[in-house]
């Protein structure tokens, strides 16, 4: 079973960062305005923010690690915790800053590896493992593997996850969410319209860049989605 309990029932909110799809912003300030949107989701109580950043050296994802953590000693989500950090990929970042977990590719280290190592290091007490998959095969190996959580989709179509192949569909998220015992989180073109379906077909939560770095309301858009049951 999931070691993961938080979020109080209701759904899990995670931003995905990419301050490559941040408009009308030049290159040279992208980062200081993505720590902006880092700090406002925070304050607006979402779950979990993923610094996804892949083009990043693992030095300026520390940075980045970092103050995310500065800004979530400000936040408070709607069960009382606090917004939890993750990095992507680089579990050396995420160890090293003290982040609440690391993200894996579908294609990056084998969780059972990550697990074994987070394990000798004595993190394991509030330190979440999780996949990004694209396949119920992949969901099955990650949720046996030791994953604490996976990611699935791209649900619905989305710029940002054409690479994965056409979208998976809301049958799909079902067939994944009844097949694996940890928490699904529906990725891939979510929005405040269809969310509620992608709850519906099983999953714990609900991760996404544009949704929440382009609302033009955060916390009221946060507010609608913690107000739909799981």
């Amino acid at each position: 079973m999931s070691r993961l309990s938080e979020s109080g029932g209701k759904p899990i909110l995670c931003y995905v960062t990419d301050r490559r799809l941040l408009h009308g912003i030049e290159t040279t300030h992208a980062r200081e305005a993505l720590m902006q949107k880092i700090e406002w989701a925070a304050l607006a109580g979402i779950d979990w923010i993923q610094i996804r950043e892949k083009d990043l050296s693992g030095r300026e994802r520390a940075l980045l690690a970092r103050g995310a953590l500065k800004c979530r000693a400000k936040s408070s989500t709607s069960d009382g915790t606090r917004t939890r950090v993750l990095v992507n990929d680089r579990l050396d970042v995420a160890l090293a800053e003290g982040t609440g977990g690391v993200h894996l590719g579908e294609y990056s280290l084998p969780v059972q590896e990550v697990k074994g190592h987070v394990d000798s290091c004595g993190e394991r007490k509030d330190f979440l493992i999780g996949v990004s998959c694209h396949s119920l095969e992949a969901a099955k190996s990650a949720a046996s593997g030791g994953a604490d959580y996976i990611f699935f989709g791209p649900v619905f179509a989305t710029p940002s996850k054409a690479a994965y192949g056409a979208p998976q569909g809301l049958e799909r998220l079902k067939e994944v969410c009844r097949a694996v015992c940890v928490p699904v989180i529906a990725i891939g073109g979510i929005t405040l319209a269809n969310a509620p379906a992608c709850l519906s077909a099983g999953a714990r939560g609900l991760a996404a860049i544009r949704l929440f770095q382009d609302a033009p309301d955060l916390p009221s858009c946060v507010r609608a989605l913690k107000d739909l049951t799981v």
